[in-house]
């Protein structure tokens, strides 16, 4: 059954103000980070606040199940604020009502927003997510002549459990004109604001981009009824960033320090991501979501603990060759050999087997960005992969699926050792989707060391890259388990919904 979409459903204070005397939520409200007992709430406030919360099973809230005073909400975080929700229960459509309580004018009440999730499931039954990313990219940001970033409305049209943000959630690198002329169709124009009128370089300027996004009503209107589980990529800080990247000649910014923006970076992302904090590593990004008997979502960070950007063709395994660090892959082994779901999503914010340029060093070598460093054996960055590879066919961890995005162009991988240098591992499944509003290119060179098979890919035609949405080259995919049958179907959509690649998948173990 379809549940009725309801976009910051207001209820009347419990007492009148004047308005202006009353906090304002500034930026809708998300959930997200679902388990079976509990959800992150998050929302924004206009100015010094409290954040409270209600939770029903009914959208009427006559039948509370909880009232909760949530955190403080001050400048030091942007007035942003966070809470999980507990004892919760399990797969249950659950409403949520927050209201902000003044910390100045007196207590004065908000009006306040109602949002939906949906709880993971304790026993079997269905699962639908999707995934995507790659958000507001090379110039295309919110178009009011198209009515804002519309694939958010198709999405939420498919009703998933979750939406899985694959990374490059903001493109803090790339303003964003007013008008410009793309390489086909009409001049495309832009919701514009300060915060997007340069590089991001100060926390604030991170925090704007993440704003810009929440402007738009489509992007509200998902956020509000469907819990969301993010991941983050480069473009968060700038494009292809890595621990060592020289901004010294680069004109574009004032602080010459790649690790000082990233840190801001990185803050403004916990600030605005509905994602749980580590309470040993506030910073960190990967880990695990348990979706009930039927799924886990492993979420990979390619991006904090990797060494420099190089050639990537290193013959031994050594310092220069980390990626995800020794420390994430310890963790993705454990948790992948403890997993008892059905199936084991690995959430990776870029694709193995592509490469991904970044340049050239200092010695006129090719510099890449990810995993891939052309064919052959394993080298670089491949270790690790390989590594982590041999392990799940020596433990006998099957019916994985790796999902992405990154590459703005949607695709389906085969990786098979028959067709491999290294050949050590199991044959496996890799989708990529995306974008969600960015420009479209592709396809990518394919590396053979993991035996690389492009099943289908829609790219631009020959010779064009960076078109518009208006193209219709944007992309989600979408992820069916059934309970029934415990097999997998990942579909490839574009942005009118039209079904592009289905692949269904048997599960192999019992």
């Amino acid at each position: 059954m379809k549940r009725r979409v309801m976009l910051g459903a207001l209820i009347a204070p419990a007492f009148v103000r004047a308005q202006d005397s009353r906090p304002k939520i500034t930026h809708g409200v998300q959930s997200g980070d679902p388990a079976a007992d509990s959800a992150l709430i998050w929302t924004r406030a206009d100015r010094p606040s409290r954040m409270l919360i209600e939770v029903a099973s009914d959208e009427g809230f006559m039948r509370p199940l909880q009232r909760v005073r949530g955190p403080h909400m001050l400048e030091g975080s942007d007035f942003t604020a966070s809470h999980v929700l507990t004892g919760l229960p399990a797969g249950a459509d659950l409403y949520y009502r927050v209201t902000l309580e003044s910390l100045r004018e007196g207590r004065a009440l908000s009006e306040p927003m109602i949002g939906h999730l949906r709880t993971a499931p304790a026993v079997a039954r269905n699962v639908r997510f999707l995934w995507s990313g790659d958000m507001v990219g090379a110039g295309y940001g919110i178009n009011p002549d198209l009515g804002g970033i519309k694939i958010f409305s198709q999405m939420l049209s498919r009703q998933p459990d979750f939406f899985l943000h694959s990374g490059d959630t903001i493109y803090a690198d790339q303003p964003l004109p007013a008008s410009w002329q793309p390489p086909e169709g009409p001049i495309w124009r832009n919701l514009t604001t300060e915060a997007k009128s340069k590089p991001a370089e100060t926390l604030e300027d991170f925090r704007g981009c993440y704003q810009y996004n929440l402007l738009d009503d489509n992007v509200r209107a998902f956020n509000a009824q469907i819990p969301q589980v993010w991941q983050w990529d480069d473009h968060e800080v700038m494009n292809n960033w890595s621990p060592g990247k020289d901004l010294k000649a680069d004109a574009r910014y004032k602080e010459k320090s790649i690790d000082l923006i990233a840190a801001r970076a990185s803050q403004a992302f916990r600030e605005y991501a509905p994602m749980r904090r580590n309470p040993v590593e506030t910073a960190r990004v990967y880990r695990k979501i348990a979706y009930g008997p039927l799924l886990d979502v492993f979420l990979l960070d390619m991006r904090s603990y990797r060494a420099a950007n190089s050639h990537n063709r290193q013959e031994e395994e050594g310092p220069q060759t980390e990626f995800l660090g020794a420390e994430q892959r310890s963790w993705l082994k454990r948790e992948l050999k403890a997993s008892r779901a059905a199936w084991k999503v690995i959430a990776s914010d870029m694709p193995i087997g592509i490469l991904v340029s970044d340049g050239k060093d200092t010695q006129g070598r090719p510099m890449f960005e990810a995993v891939a460093n052309g064919p052959g054996t394993v080298m670089g960055r491949e270790f690790e992969i390989a590594d982590l590879l041999r392990f799940m066919k020596r433990e006998k961890i099957r019916d994985t699926v790796w999902l992405t995005a990154d590459i703005h162009y949607t695709a389906a991988h085969r990786y098979d050792p028959s067709r491999a240098q290294f050949t050590d591992f199991d044959p496996f499944w890799e989708f990529v989707s995306g974008p969600l509003n960015a420009g479209t290119g592709g396809p990518g060179q394919t590396d053979n060391t993991f035996g690389i098979e492009v099943v289908y890919a829609k790219t631009p035609e020959k010779g064009k890259s960076n078109l518009p949405p208006t193209s219709g080259l944007q992309f989600f995919g979408e992820v069916e388990i059934d309970s029934k049958t415990r097999g997998l179907t990942v579909t490839l959509r574009d942005l009118s919904g039209e079904r592009l690649f289905t692949k269904q998948l048997t599960k192999t173990t019992v």
